[in-house]
């Protein structure tokens, strides 16, 4: 497939709040607009106006994929994915999917924390065989692990190769060049410099993720989805009544 990377984060954004706002869902332009560009539960955190949005809206909609779902009487156009009607995805590929197209690539534990709210799975096992039946209908991938990682991780294949953060380069692609941060000192010449010590080399041991803040932080971004519901609504009946 060969979706952009704003279609992929609308699209998962659309998911993501039927499951955790439905009071709220579907969303007006300004609410997914809102939860596109949240800081938190999005890797990378993006800055996507309106018109981006709405482009990729468009995209979505010739694919069948969303709709506009404005009820009657409704000021504001308000829009809805159909990724389980297009797909035919059970509830639990469905919750993994989704996380994978909101944070990017993830170990099989991070995706059982972070479906919680979506579709609870029960354990490691069905992460994994969620995982599987995804990678057998070419949804998604398992990534090779990299030096000092002890887990392997997952992607999603909607994105075309440019939508897709941490995926593996394809055979015979050119190494990405590395670029010193600005204001490092400069090499004169990067085959004389000496090789990092094992110990420099090996990545630094990530903390546990804590889930209790994970759930904050859900709420948090739920609550400021169903603000701007809330004032899209008020906005309208202002409107409605000449305000």
């Amino acid at each position: 497939m060969d979706l952009s990377a704003p279609e992929i984060r609308v699209l998962g954004c659309l998911l993501e709040k039927q499951r955790t706002t439905p009071d709220a869902y579907p969303l007006s332009l300004n609410a997914l607009r809102l939860a596109c560009n949240q800081a938190t539960n999005r890797d990378p955190v993006t800055e996507y106006d309106e018109a981006v949005i709405r482009d990729a809206l468009h995209r979505l909609s010739r694919r069948r994929w969303t709709r506009l779902a404005s009820g009657a009487g409704s000021r504001a156009p308000k829009y809805r994915h159909l990724l389980d009607e297009a797909l035919g995805l059970p509830e639990d590929e469905l919750a993994v999917l989704c996380v994978l197209m909101l944070r990017g690539p993830q170990t099989p534990g991070e995706l059982k924390q972070r479906t919680e709210r979506l579709h609870p799975l029960a354990d490691l096992s069905a992460v994994l065989h969620a995982l599987e039946r995804l990678i057998g209908r070419d949804l998604a991938a398992r990534l090779p692990r990299r030096p000092g990682q002890k887990e392997e991780r997952y992607t999603q294949l909607l994105g075309d190769d440019d939508a897709q953060p941490g995926a593996p380069a394809p055979p015979g692609a050119p190494a990405p060049q590395w670029t010193p941060h600005p204001g490092a000192p400069a090499v004169e010449d990067a085959a004389q410099a000496p090789p990092p010590s094992p110990v420099a080399a090996a990545p630094a041991a990530a903390a546990a993720p804590d889930p209790r803040v994970a759930r904050l932080e859900d709420e948090v971004a739920s609550l400021r989805a169903e603000l701007a519901a809330l004032r899209s609504s008020l906005d309208a009946l202002r409107a409605d009544l000449g305000a």
